[in-house]
């Protein structure tokens, strides 16, 4: 949720408009104001003696500070209602699909390893090297080529760690909007929806897109390396349906106290990133692990613990805020840090080990009347059992 530079380069009038302005051809103009305080008086016409009328002049309020100028509207600031119950709803959803998700992964992974089982037996029943060497001479150059290429990849894939791969996608899906924001005719589309802002009339989705939402190249890949550094940790740490839910809730929520800070003290300006979801996979693995060792990646000599490292960054972000930086959405940054620190103390036992009546009523939705047992409850290991787990 920062870098917010470049919205004054492309936020034109009709892109954003914030309560508390007002177009140019609204405001009093003093000039035109004095101007017709002065006119000149229109030609009387010939009246009878005693009937003469006195010409009406329309006194200004002294209030108005210009004489027959208007009264400025008052600034009405925008409620969060709307917002706070698409917060409150999002998040839900959010855990109550990755309960269900994982469901679905361990009953896929089931059936997975039962049809390798058969499948390996049959090729090895049926068939021998010498068909394979045959099938293999029988294929064009370009074939062998791809076919190694592919070998490669799945190679490189499968070296990677759960956290790694699960995270590919969303370093994905931000370079994707990174890509977008470069196309002139996506400007009004990218600034309506891919940036947070709470005068603006678009405001709950805007919560959600704006955390994969980045204009800078620069911006993106601190976001994006940070969380490649810290996926393999939280999702060891909580499995990655519930890392998924964890940080799609923690990009709204950082949002959210962002609409908040940014309501109270009236500064209205767009914000985007990914940085409040990223701090609170940051801070949550932090407070997990306080005394995991870190480093800079052009500092390698230079060494601090997690804990420490939490600690610095939550009073940078609290005096950017106390002191008005304008620089980062430090509010947000505040916001995320808060909620990881938060899940990972309280959260996990209030909400994930809560998930089996939801997994239950799936798994009589998916098969009636089976009375087997429910992958994904909560008696089970695998899949990411999170803090604390039995």
């Amino acid at each position: 949720m920062a870098c917010r530079g470049f919205i004054i380069k492309w936020g034109k009038a009709d892109f954003i408009r914030s309560p508390n302005t007002v177009s140019r051809s609204s405001r009093p103009n003093p000039y035109q104001q004095q101007k017709c305080g002065f006119r000149r008086e229109a030609k009387r016409t010939d009246t009878k003696k005693g009937n003469v009328t006195q010409p009406q002049t329309k006194m200004s309020s002294p209030e108005a500070g210009i004489p027959g100028s208007p009264l400025p509207p008052k600034v009405r600031r925008p409620t969060l209602f709307r917002p706070l119950m698409f917060t409150v709803g999002f998040a839900g959803c959010s855990f109550g699909g990755a309960a269900i998700l994982q469901y679905e992964t361990l009953k896929a992974r089931v059936q997975t390893s039962k049809d390798g089982e058969e499948l390996e037996k049959l090729v090895m029943g049926s068939q021998d090297m010498a068909y394979w060497h045959d099938w293999w001479n029988q294929l064009s150059s370009f074939q062998r080529q791809l076919l190694l290429l592919m070998s490669m990849v799945d190679d490189f894939w499968s070296s990677l760690t759960e956290g790694q791969r699960t995270v590919t996608g969303i370093i994905a899906i931000n370079t994707a909007v990174l890509c977008c924001w470069r196309i002139p005719a996506m400007q009004r589309t990218m600034i309506k929806y891919f940036t947070s802002n709470p005068a603006s009339k678009t405001r709950c989705l805007p919560m959600v897109l704006s955390s994969f939402s980045h204009y800078s190249i620069i911006h993106m890949v601190a976001n994006m390396y940070v969380l490649w550094t810290f996926s393999s940790g939280i999702v060891s740490l909580l499995g990655k349906e519930q890392f998924l839910a964890v940080y799609l809730s923690a990009g709204v929520m950082s949002t959210m106290v962002s609409y908040v800070c940014k309501t109270a003290t009236g500064r209205f300006y767009p914000s985007l990133g990914a940085s409040g979801a990223v701090m609170a996979v940051l801070a949550a693995v932090c407070a997990k692990v306080p005394e995991a060792k870190l480093g800079i990646i052009f500092l390698p000599m230079v060494t601090f613990t997690a804990g420490n490292a939490l600690k610095a960054l939550v009073a940078i972000d609290t005096a950017g805020l106390m002191l008005g930086w304008r620089l980062f959405d430090h509010a947000a940054h505040l916001g995320g840090a808060l909620f990881g620190v938060w899940y990972v103390a309280y959260g996990h036992k209030l909400i994930w080990r809560r998930r089996e009546p939801l997994v239950k009523l799936w798994h009589d939705l998916r098969s009636p009347g089976g009375k087997g047992s429910r992958p994904g409850g909560p008696g089970v290991r695998g899949g990411g059992g999170g803090p604390g787990q039995q």
